[in-house]
């Protein structure tokens, strides 16, 4: 007779062969065959998350970096809670598999009031993912696993849930349903003449702009060789690194400075790279982009979604952008004065941003250069990570920035949970504000608990800073519900058994985080803005606001 095991175990070692170290979650009464069976072998790491949110954002991170990021959640609300990390995942293009659990299956979509019971849960986790799949049967629960991580990681990536039900995750399947694991589908390779025919187009323009977004941000050596060839390279804040800031030709992201949109104004073809041209990076899509415009993106869909096209290219950008690099040799070498206008026009948008930052500049070049090389920085939506985190803060490798796409507050502390577990030899440097903080406190506990090197930046300003500037932008000064009452959070993250300190002075910047980075471990900062003083910023460039 063949041995047998419970689903929950199927599952557990199915994830093994995928060479999943780390599992996210929250335990429950829906996933407990799940959990036991992940505990029982012993050989992934299971993060107790205080809430499914910080889980999900949690394994997001570690995605990013690993490949396949996974979190484990109970059915119903503890699904429902997960939502806003879904729908962060997919707008990064996160390869995330979020498993949950559901009612017997006797009681499914019946309205029965089973306890977790959420009506249609399958429809609100495929709205807010790349896709939700069922497991009906348990000798079918393997195989939708499989199909489930195929999908994640299939370019273009993204979140997807699997929900199974709890008496299919305690019924025993035999142990030859464990199956190796599935690669995912690969994108077709770009023609030779595809690629020949972009590299005349290119060397046809006198002064090209390539525009790289996290589509590509695997491109990182054929964007340089591109850039070595003489094209200026501006980045999504997703793409910051795929060039170093250090290039000549890189004009980082500093896509709403005026001396950069003055240059932009000179280039005479704009080839975009797996980017969304972004609202808040084009100004609601009314900053002038050089013609023709050509567009390279793996999803058809994309195609002219904001701007566009002359051209589009349906390949992936890697792969695209390895091979016209291999190819392409400029008509003419590249001009020391269009460079040096590259130069002019960056280092005018700096002290443009330096003199908006005022002292808190003097605190992202303090976290410059504490941050050791293979350190990483990750910052939550706040006014200091709008300004000098996304924009001043140098870079010079993909991946070694991290933020939410999605523009929600609250994920910067379980993003750099994950951040710091998928990367154990590397030091992350974590922004977040008091407010978004105050979203999930509870994961400083699991801060602690997984004795994660993360070094927190609190920004504490005692409310919402971003939405005091556009009330006084926008609403003639009138400032309503943007104060909020924080605790003391170097008292909090201390009784947490936090190392914590707080910094009243700029002056205090450098030896503060010099101190807390050299520690081994977490350790939190708390920087009280109302003594320091304000840092005024009135939300993205748009066309219009209200």
């Amino acid at each position: 007779m063949s041995e047998t095991i419970t689903v929950g175990e199927a599952l557990a070692r199915t994830l093994e062969q995928y060479g999943v170290s780390t599992m996210y979650g929250i335990i429950s009464i829906h996933n407990l065959p799940i959990a036991d069976a992940v505990g029982r072998r012993g050989r992934l790491r299971f993060v107790t998350s205080r809430g499914e949110a910080g889980a999900v954002s949690m394994a997001d991170a570690h995605g990013r970096f690993s490949g396949l990021g996974v979190a484990l959640t109970s059915t119903g609300c503890g699904a429902g809670n997960a939502v806003g990390a879904l729908l962060e995942a997919a707008n990064a293009g996160t390869p995330l598999l979020h498993i949950t659990g559901q009612v017997e299956k006797a009681y499914l979509d019946a309205d029965c009031s089973f306890i977790h019971e959420a009506r249609d849960q399958l429809g609100f986790l495929r709205a807010s993912g790349k896709e939700a799949l069922r497991v009906h049967s348990p000798q079918q629960a393997v195989a939708m696993l499989h199909r489930a991580i195929q999908l994640a990681q299939t370019p273009p990536c993204g979140p997807v849930s699997l929900e199974i039900p709890i008496d299919i995750q305690n019924s025993r399947v035999p142990l030859s349903l464990v199956t190796p694991a599935v690669r995912p589908l690969q994108p077709a390779s770009p023609p030779a003449d595809v690629v020949a025919a972009l590299a005349q187009r290119l060397r046809a323009a006198q002064r090209p702009l390539l525009w790289v977004g996290g589509g590509a941000l695997q491109a990182a050596d054929a964007v340089r060789q591109l850039a070595d060839a003489g094209v200026a390279v501006i980045s999504s804040t997703h793409g910051r690194g795929i060039l170093a800031d250090s290039h000549p030709r890189s004009l980082r992201a500093f896509h709403n400075s005026p001396s950069v949109e003055a240059l932009l104004r000179r280039c005479d073809l704009t080839l975009v790279a797996g980017s969304r041209l972004r609202s808040n990076e084009t100004r609601s899509w009314t900053l002038p982009l050089p013609s023709p415009l050509l567009q390279i993106d793996l999803d058809p869909a994309a195609a002219s979604r904001n701007y566009p096209a002359d051209e589009v290219l349906s390949y992936d950008c890697a792969a695209l952008l390895s091979a016209l690099a291999a190819i392409y040799v400029p008509a003419e070498r590249p001009d020391p004065a269009w460079d040096r206008e590259i130069a002019q026009a960056v280092s005018a948008a700096e002290t443009d941003l330096r003199d908006q930052c005022g002292v808190y500049a003097g605190l992202s070049d303090a976290v410059a250069a504490v941050l050791p090389p293979s350190g990483i920085f990750v910052r939550d939506i706040t006014v200091s990570g709008s300004l000098w985190g996304s924009r001043l803060l140098p870079t010079s490798r993909p991946g070694a920035r991290v933020h939410s796409l999605a523009g929600a507050i609250g994920m910067g502390l379980p993003m750099a949970i994950g951040t710091a577990l998928a990367n154990p030899e590397s030091r992350v440097v974590a922004l977040v504000g008091d407010g978004g903080l105050a979203l999930g406190l509870g994961e400083l506990a699991t801060l602690v608990q997984e004795n994660a090197s993360v070094t927190l930046l609190v920004m504490n300003d005692g409310g919402y800073g971003v939405m005091r500037g556009i009330q006084d932008k926008y609403f003639e000064g009138r400032q309503f519900y943007n104060r909020l009452h924080t605790p003391d959070f170097t008292l909090l993250a201390r009784a947490m058994g936090l190392n914590a300190r707080r910094v009243t002075a700029a002056a205090g910047f450098h030896a503060a985080l010099s101190e807390a980075v050299a520690q081994p471990g977490p350790s939190l900062i708390e920087v009280a803005m109302q003594e320091i003083g304000p840092l005024h910023f009135a939300g993205p460039p748009q066309k219009t606001l209200y």
